[in-house]
This record gives structure tokens, C-alpha cells and sequence, in this order.
């Protein structure tokens, strides 16, 4: 085992084409999901290790933030370890100092729980990978992504690009529930470089965490038609994501994304994680494509952002139109450009 040393490397978030909402446990979907893996909206993470003289009962982690401790991750950090401890015996033997970083806002309703832990399951494993010589990438990447999915559910999802599919489907070879895996047939060219702006409607911490709402699944009246949707979905984007059918795309996309939130207004409680400009925006975005003809769609997280999904060659226009018709929409003005990317980085 190595004495010290340090890991670094970089993960990005994810956004869902084919929502997941609703788990059992622990941290399994009740329904498969299709992401796109983004590029620029990245969690750098350091990970120090030192071999330990004693090896106490706790783990010995410090956790800095942007240079700085960050008390209130702690907690989320010491449950993740008790979590995986099981598959990485190796945790207690080390003192590890973990230094984190967004090169987005954080809580700007830009997963970061996804990139974050990805990040820091991902580092893990390269230090596995130091005491177990013999493992093999493909081995490495795939327990990454097991591990990231006890921190959080999506972040398994992040490891891999530039298309990653979660959740077991016989229509999917290879997947499973207990790790994402990247889209194992050939993407059409329609989808390269494809772009995701990301419209920052609401920077503040949302009103209900996605964990609360998934939990709201268990006893929804709509629950079990939604699994059997996004199933059927998912055999539907297959096809899509092979054939470059973007107009199939849209439909799909647009309908998943208000299908979550419709399961969100129709949970007890109920609650509505979009405000006025959401809306504002998405009625603005079909205007745009009935007058231009353009394929760009919008999908939503759980959350008031709006993701703006197009091709690369519609670029400039698309720009152009952010600019001058939705950017009033946006929290001081802010968005994101970023596009789809290929997941965890060694630095």
C-alpha cells in the first residue's frame, strides 16, 4: 500500500434525458435513465493520502471547499464513507484531505452533487488502483460509478460520456441498477458536439432536495404508469439516439422534462420547483422553433433552470437568440454555454 501520495482529477455533471425519479434502497432507481455527460460544468478534486500509524473506529478526512472548510458537506461526506467502507476497506487505514472545486456557481441548481461525488468516487478508485496494480481500466470506471451512485444517485452517471445509461433494461445491453454505463451503441453525428446552454433562472437553494422528492414517489398515484413511461421512453431514445431523429428528440426530451415536474406538482405534498421565468422561457423556445425551424429543445433538472439542448451547427443562431430574447430571464443576467463531454479526468 502507498504511504502518500496524491490523486487529482475532474468530473463533470449530467443532465437526464430520460428523467429518474423515485429510489429504493440503496440509491437504485425505480426507473432507467438516459444522461448526456456535460463538458464544462466540471468538480475539480484533490484527494491527499497518508497511511495512517493507527487505524481508529472513524474515518480521518478534513474537507476544504474552494480553499476553505465546509463544516456542512461533512456530514454528507462521513455518510458516503459508511456507505462504501463495505467495497473500499482501505479508507480507515489513510488520513485524507479532500480539496474541491466547482468551475460553476455552487447551489445554482447545476447538479454538483453529481460532478462532486463522481469527482471524489473516481479518485477513490485511482487510489485503489495504486494498491491493486492489477485492475483493469474498464474495472476501475465501472466501480467508480457503483460508488458514486451511494453518494448520489445521478453522479453515477457522470463518470462516462458522452451518452450514459443507469438503471437495468432489457432493451440496454449491459446495463444495470448498479452503475451507469455509457450508451453501448453507435451515436448518430447528428448528436456530436451537441450543445447544452444553461439558463440560471434561480441561483438559491431550491425549496424541496431532491432526495425529499424522490422519497415522495413511495405512495404517489402516478408512480407505477411514470416507471412504465420512462421505460418505453427509454426504447424510444435508443432508436432516436441511433437514427438522429431530432425532432423524435424534442418530443421526448421536452415531454420528460414536464413529466418530472408534474410528478413533483402531483406528489402529497405537493410542490412546484419553477417559477414564472421557466415558463416564460419555454413558451419563448416554441415560439422560436415554430417561426425558425430550429431543433432546439429545453429540458429541466429538478429545479427552475432551463437547459437549452441543440445541435452544434445551430450555434450562433441560437446565441443570437439567447441574447436578445431569453437572457431577461436569467438571474443577473448568468448562463452557461456548455456542450456534451466524456466524463472523469485523471489531471
Amino acid at each position: 500500500m502507498p504511504n502518500k501520495g496524491v490523486v487529482s482529477c475532474t468530473s463533470p455533471s449530467n443532465i437526464a434525458l430520460v428523467k429518474y425519479w423515485g429510489k429504493r434502497p440503496v440509491q437504485l432507481p425505480e426507473n432507467p435513465s438516459i444522461s448526456f455527460t456535460l463538458d464544462v460544468c466540471v468538480t475539480k478534486t484533490m484527494l491527499h493520502y497518508k497511511r495512517r500509524e493507527d487505524t481508529t473506529t472513524d474515518f480521518d478526512f478534513e474537507l476544504l471547499f474552494e480553499g476553505k472548510p465546509k463544516p456542512d458537506f461533512r456530514p454528507k461526506i462521513q455518510s458516503f464513507f459508511e456507505r462504501i467502507e463495505a467495497y473500499v476497506p482501505f479508507l480507515k487505514q489513510y488520513t485524507l484531505t479532500i480539496e474541491t472545486s466547482n468551475t460553476f456557481p455552487h447551489s445554482s441548481g447545476i447538479a454538483s452533487s453529481a460532478s462532486g461525488m463522481s469527482a471524489l468516487a473516481f479518485c477513490l478508485m485511482q487510489l485503489e488502483k495504486k494498491i491493486h496494480t492489477d485492475m483493469t481500466d474498464e474495472f476501475c470506471l465501472q466501480k467508480a460509478s457503483f460508488l458514486a451512485r451511494l453518494g448520489s444517485g445521478s453522479a453515477c452517471r457522470s463518470i462516462e460520456g458522452p451518452v450514459t445509461t443507469w438503471g437495468s433494461h432489457l432493451d440496454i445491453a449491459g446495463s444495470s441498477d448498479g452503475y451507469a454505463i455509457k450508451f453501448p451503441y453507435q451515436i448518430h453525428e447528428n448528436f456530436e458536439n451537441y450543445q447544452d446552454t444553461i439558463l440560471l433562472v434561480d441561483k438559491g437553494e431550491k425549496q424541496v432536495s431532491s432526495s425529499v422528492g424522490h422519497d415522495l414517489m413511495h405512495g404517489h398515484p402516478f408512480a407505477s404508469k411514470r416507471f412504465d413511461q420512462a421505460n418505453d421512453n427509454i426504447i424510444r431514445l435508443k432508436k432516436i439516439l441511433i437514427s438522429g431523429d431530432l425532432d423524435g428528440f424534442i418530443e421526448i426530451v421536452e415531454s420528460e422534462a414536464l413529466t418530472l415536474h408534474a410528478m413533483m406538482m402531483t406528489s402529497l405534498p405537493y410542490f412546484i420547483l419553477m417559477k414564472p421565468a421557466t415558463l416564460s422561457i419555454i413558451n419563448k423556445v416554441w415560439e422560436y422553433r415554430k417561426e425558425t425551424g430550429s431543433k432546439l429543445c429545453f429540458t429541466l433538472d429538478a429545479g427552475s433552470n432551463v437547459h437549452l439542448l441543440y445541435p452544434d451547427r445551430e450555434k450562433n443562431q441560437v446565441k443570437d437568440f439567447i441574447t436578445s430574447e431569453l437572457v431577461a430571464f436569467c438571474q443577473k443576467g448568468q448562463y452557461i454555454c456548455d456542450k456534451i463531454g466524456m466524463g472523469a479526468k485523471l489531471l
